[in-house]
């Protein structure tokens, strides 16, 4: 313990010593202004800048007064120096990994190599450094005398990592063979295969390259490090780079398995890199493994088989288009306005929370096994992007950017991202998932007129302009069956326990002329008088609302009595449990027509089932209900950006259907937009479930 203590004081008196010794410039921040910028401005990093303002960390406003070292990189330089000089490199030596050191900063420490350090730890080039690790630190010059040693780098240097990008109908056993090694040594350096083998997922091989790997290397939406020899051969397959800043406990191995690049290619992109890699640091790197976003980097959960894509050229699935039902002359077909160039921005907020997830000793997988709302988050996420890709193969001129919003109900970091990353120059914003959320995000950008489209969230929403609601309140659902049965001319009969008193009262005071059926005084329900209320001439909808098995059942059969003289349809107004039990003939439900309002439906036209399939082919899994409003929400908010019009032009004038959900957006009287898009189904004869609106 008296070690560490007196190498904490070195450290803090050394960096003290350096800082005091530089120059420092006092700087004011302008309006717009970032951290970046100002870090280019100056020439240092945005680590720099944070060393001496570390309230900056959250933010600058205009007219914040920072402190800019002149010379930030030499400073933690000095300070590293000190501190990880070993004591002697006469003989073998064991080291701990401490916080913040790299392959790099090890090997230039104790003056090796880096093929030495991997052939004294074998177990580095599958996991990295790892803070805590005992390390061998061979003596200099062992590899090179040791007869021995030499024999075994040599028989390594046979063999190569390559990576392999799964296709479509491969097994493990093939890749395996293949690549001339065995499934067990594919799954011990991929173990998140174990359980299966997403489409598209980048395995890292030890064994032998196929021959023709060089000529017909399987990549899946990727951009390669260049070569000199294939760039000046085909040019049009050149490497397009982006800018990336380093962030907390980063070092040369994850950014190497992030971007698939070596240590050698990323420091001769970055030569600042010679120091070590550095918190805050912006580096130059290839585009198309990561979102224009701080998201979704790195520790993507391979059970949702979800890839790094590059949303800023917006990439996937081919075929699915935004489809209408060609009986209901409501619903718009949306298709890129004809001569549509102006670039659009859509901005994504998810709550995956990242920097929780770090933080956090419990595996990836486990969490996922246990936290509902990451999975919903992920479920979402891979529709979305299935939309984007869709985007992408009909070319549509839109730039996507997506945003880790670290929600909980009670807080996000949306105010710190708005000013960030200037998003109130987005043409819309879809997120955040929870109803507070949204509506202060709302808030925020209401002056800009950015539409917030809120996807997830059932509540009723404050009155704010700007914020789209997309799922219709239960109310509404209530209320399109009771207008499609009364655009019907039907009988309205009610049905209704009376312990369902929120029921009663909602059909009291918004359905009027609606009349119940009487009950008995133990609350059954009084056949005589339900028979009373049916009429011979119209279709009588008869709204049943109970728990009760034996008030059903009694209903039921009533109502097949009465299909002799009359036309009768059962209606319920959300899910009933009740009826799923084996109590409850399904034949009598089919012959009655049972109908009821929903905010999806299912359906067998062309375009759902294309997507169904790309989704299950990319994922392993069928798309669930937030899978496919992630699709939905998404894909409709683009295609809407696209038309010629603003999203708030088109939200009071189309009404679109996408895979599973309908959009048919209206102002409320107190302010804001609400969506009333409610599919009214039914159990046809032949067992199926149909649209009758």
């Amino acid at each position: 313990m008296k070690y560490y203590s007196t190498l904490l004081s070195l450290v803090f008196f050394v960096t003290s010593t350096a800082f005091s010794q530089e120059k420092v410039v006092k700087y004011t921040v302008s309006s717009g202004e970032t951290i970046n910028q100002i870090a280019v401005k100056f020439k240092v990093t945005p680590y720099d800048i944070y060393s001496l303002n570390p309230d900056a960390r959250n933010g600058v406003k205009p007219n914040t007064v920072l402190l800019i070292p002149t010379n930030g990189a030499k400073t933690t330089v000095k300070a590293e120096t000190v501190v990880a000089k070993p004591a002697g490199n006469s003989k073998e030596v064991i080291h701990e990994v401490q916080p913040k050191e790299t392959f790099y900063s090890i090997e230039k420490k104790y003056g090796i190599s880096d093929e030495a350090l991997k052939a004294a730890n074998p177990f580095l080039v599958k996991d990295g450094v790892q803070i805590g690790q005992k390390l061998v630190i061979p003596a200099k010059g062992a590899l090179v005398k040791t007869p021995v040693v030499n024999k075994v780098v040599s028989e390594k240097a046979k063999e190569k990592y390559v990576y392999h990008d799964v296709l479509a109908k491969e097994t493990k056993f093939s890749i395996a063979k293949k690549y001339n090694t065995t499934i067990e040594d594919l799954e011990k350096r991929n173990p998140e295969i174990v359980s299966n083998l997403p489409i598209g997922y980048r395995l890292t091989i030890k064994g032998t390259a196929p021959k023709t790997e060089t000529s017909a290397a399987p990549v899946t939406n990727t951009v390669k490090p260049a070569e000199p020899k294939k760039t000046t051969e085909t040019p049009k397959k050149a490497v397009s780079y982006m800018e990336y800043q380093v962030k907390p406990k980063e070092t040369f191995y994850s950014l190497g398995r992030t971007f698939h690049i070596s240590q050698e290619e990323l420091t001769a992109l970055n030569p600042f890199l010679a120091e070590g890699v550095k918190e805050g640091m912006v580096l130059k790197v290839p585009a198309g493994y990561l979102a224009p976003a701080p998201i979704i980097a790195q520790q993507q959960p391979v059970e949702k088989a979800i890839e790094n894509t590059n949303t800023g050229g917006i990439q996937i699935v081919d075929k699915v288009k935004s489809e209408t039902v060609s009986a209901n002359p409501e619903i718009v077909e949306l298709t890129k306005k004809r001569g549509q160039t102006d670039r659009k921005k859509l901005v994504l907020l998810l709550p995956f929370n990242l920097a929780k997830m770090q933080n956090d000793t419990t595996s990836t997988a486990n969490r996922i096994k246990s936290d509902k709302f990451l999975n919903m988050t992920l479920d979402f996420y891979s529709g979305a992007m299935m939309a984007i890709d869709s985007a992408k193969t009909l070319k549509l001129p839109i730039d996507v950017a997506i945003y880790d919003s670290q929600e909980t109900k009670n807080s996000s970091n949306v105010s710190s991202l708005i000013a960030q990353n200037k998003l109130q120059d987005a043409d819309a914003i879809i997120g955040p998932f929870y109803q507070s959320n949204a509506e202060s995000t709302a808030n925020t950008l209401r002056l800009y007129n950015v539409p917030v489209i809120s996807p997830l969230s059932k509540d009723k929403a404050n009155p704010i302009d700007n914020l789209y609601q997309t799922i219709p309140s239960n109310d509404v659902v209530r209320n399109a069956v009771f207008d499609f049965m009364r655009a019907k001319n039907g009988n309205i009969v009610a049905v209704v326990d009376k312990k369902k008193e929120s029921v009663i009262s909602y059909i009291k005071q918004n359905q009027k002329g609606v009349v119940f059926a009487g009950l008995t005084e133990t609350g059954g329900l009084d056949v005589a008088s339900l028979k009373s209320l049916l009429l011979p001439n119209r279709m009588n909808y008869v709204v049943m609302e109970t728990a009760n098995t034996a008030m059903v059942k009694t209903t039921i059969k009533a109502l097949i009595d009465a299909q002799k003289t009359c036309q009768v349809q059962l209606v319920i107004l959300e899910p009933n449990s009740t009826l799923d039990t084996d109590e409850i003939s399904f034949d009598n439900l089919v012959k009655l027509k049972l109908m009821y309002p929903s905010v999806t439906r299912e359906s067998d036209e062309a375009a759902v089932l294309i997507f169904e399939k790309e989704y299950r082919l990319k994922n392993k899994v069928n798309p669930n209900t937030y899978a496919t409003r992630g699709f939905d929400v998404t894909f409709d908010t683009m295609m809407r950006l696209v038309q010629g019009k603003t999203y708030q032009e088109t939200a009071d004038l189309m009404t679109t259907e996408q895979v599973d959900n309908k959009f048919q957006f209206y102002k409320k009287e107190d302010g804001g937009h609400a969506n009333k898009g409610v599919y009214i189904l039914y159990y046809d004869s032949d067992l199926t479930l149909k649209v009758a609106n």
